[in-house]
C-alpha cells in the first residue's frame, strides 16, 4: 500500500467532483476496468501528492497537464513529483489536456500498452 495522507482527502473529493474536460474524458475510458481488466482510481492521494488516475495492480499513475505544468516552475514540481513517486516504484505517464482531447484513442493506446508491459512483468503484483 502506496503512503496516504489523510490531509488531501478533502481536497481530493473537491478535485473528483470538478474534474477538467481532459481528465473527465480519461476517465471515461478508465474506469470500471475497461483496459485488461486493471482499476483505476481516479484524484488519489499519494505522499503529499493528488494523482490524477492511478492503477496500484501495475503501480502506474497517469497525469493529464493543463498549461501550468509547461512553465518553468511547474515542469520543476513536475520532475520533483515523479522522482519521488519514482521512489515508491511507480510509472508516470504524462499527457497533456490538448493530447488528450484530441487524440484520445492514440493516449488510450499508450496506457493499454504500458499495462500489458506491466502485466507481463514477472514483478508484477496481481
Amino acid at each position: 500500500m502506496k503512503p496516504y495522507n489523510r490531509n488531501l482527502k478533502q481536497i481530493s473529493r473537491d478535485l473528483r467532483n470538478n474534474m477538467t474536460d481532459a481528465e473527465k474524458l480519461l476517465w471515461s475510458k478508465l474506469r470500471g476496468k475497461q483496459i485488461l481488466g486493471v482499476q483505476f482510481y481516479r484524484q488519489k492521494p499519494i505522499l503529499n501528492f493528488i494523482v490524477d488516475f492511478y492503477c496500484p495492480s501495475v503501480n502506474l499513475v497517469i497525469e493529464c497537464d493543463g498549461s501550468q505544468h509547461y512553465t518553468n516552475e511547474g515542469l520543476e514540481a513536475d520532475r520533483v513529483r515523479d522522482e519521488a513517486l519514482a521512489q515508491l516504484g511507480l510509472r508516470v505517464l504524462r499527457f497533456d489536456n490538448g493530447q488528450v482531447l484530441r487524440e484520445i484513442d492514440a493516449v488510450v493506446q499508450v496506457i493499454f500498452d504500458e499495462i500489458s508491459l506491466q502485466l507481463e512483468s514477472p514483478s508484477c503484483e496481481t
